[in-house]
């Protein structure tokens, strides 16, 4: 890896000053903060009432859908921990400009309140919270998820872990894409369609508009990290090595067989009109999205079997008044995507 390390920009910068965020270098950070705050929410101003009901009805659910719902819960309750471990232990303290620290105390929030969501529906249903928690080390494939993703981001985990030449930088950047790119823009996206392909059969609908939620949240993290990736690599492109590309797209294929392997075992006979396979192409067309938005090539070519996923995040929604409570969008439907 030829060239220096940039001491002047995004990360591992000791001339900035952390308590001077004007004038500002990164507008897109500030956007991203900005259109976080757009979506701001809580779990509590979703209704759970038809849910509870649903949830107690023998006849509302088949077990099937009740299995689906059981695995995503105990997928995301604890992945939502995890990506806010990486957040506020290792990400935070290497990305040294302003502007960014902003957005990612916001994000951490957001992570924060996923994880009330989960206690919010475990409590509403009255699900057993040892059963729901510990997934992660019951089901094989929930577990093989998070492993992945842990081994991912262990480097920047060591304590004595510090960005002072490139080839630390491209360990940090290595992190950042198991972190960004593939936990929150690739793992969370089969159990997204799950729930609101429910939700659109009008069954548990305030889970699923709490999904709808996570899942806007979820974008704009992408949409920062990505812009973060990419801005230490322009600052930096001799960390941008062919071979290091490769390895990349390496682990978004690994990444991706793990996902389909978790929906396989989630929604194993799949939902009313959707397949099990749908789910697994969805997640192939997400991950050929990520690969563009980091500038690599597509793998898949795959075509979006789900074209109206993009509706939870890309489209303002009106709430039909007797469904569910007016205000439940007001802030979060004035988002442009």
């Amino acid at each position: 890896m030829e060239g220096r390390l940039n001491t002047s920009g995004i990360v591992s910068n000791s001339k900035t000053d952390p308590n001077k965020i004007l004038p500002m270098r990164y507008m897109w950070a500030r956007n991203h903060y900005k259109d976080g705050v757009a979506n701001n929410w809580t779990p509590e101003e979703v209704s759970m009432q038809k849910d509870v009901e649903q949830w107690k009805d023998s006849f509302s659910l088949t077990q099937d859908e009740r299995h689906m719902i059981l695995w995503n819960m105990g997928f995301f309750a604890t992945a939502e921990s995890l990506t806010a471990n990486n957040l506020v232990l290792a990400v935070y303290r290497h990305v040294t400009n302003p502007e960014c620290r902003q957005y990612l105390l916001r994000q951490a929030y957001e992570e924060a309140v996923h994880t009330d969501t989960f206690i919010y529906c475990c409590d509403s249903l009255g699900l057993n919270p040892d059963e729901i928690y510990n997934m992660y080390t019951t089901i094989p494939s929930i577990s093989a998820k998070d492993e992945f993703v842990i081994n991912l981001t262990k480097s920047i985990f060591d304590p004595n872990f510090e960005i002072k030449d490139l080839k630390t930088l491209q360990a940090f950047l290595h992190d950042l894409i198991g972190y960004y790119v593939i936990m929150e823009g690739i793992f969370f996206y089969a159990g997204f369609a799950m729930m609101l392909a429910l939700k659109r059969q009008n069954k548990m609908i305030g889970i699923g508009e709490q999904f709808e939620y996570i899942m806007r949240d979820e974008s704009i993290h992408l949409a920062f990290g990505c812009d973060l990736i990419n801005t230490i690599k322009k600052e930096n492109p001799s960390v941008w090595t062919p071979e290091f590309q490769a390895d990349v797209i390496e682990l978004i294929k690994k990444a991706v067989k793990l996902e389909a392997q978790y929906a396989f075992d989630a929604c194993p006979t799949g939902l009313l009109g959707i397949s099990t396979q749908q789910f697994v192409n969805y997640v192939e067309y997400i991950a050929d999205r990520r690969l563009e938005r980091i500038d690599l090539p597509k793998v898949y070519l795959q075509e979006n079997p789900f074209p109206w996923m993009s509706q939870a995040t890309d489209l303002s929604k009106e709430k039909n008044f007797f469904e569910s409570r007016v205000t439940e969008y007001r802030t979060a439907g004035s988002l442009e995507w």
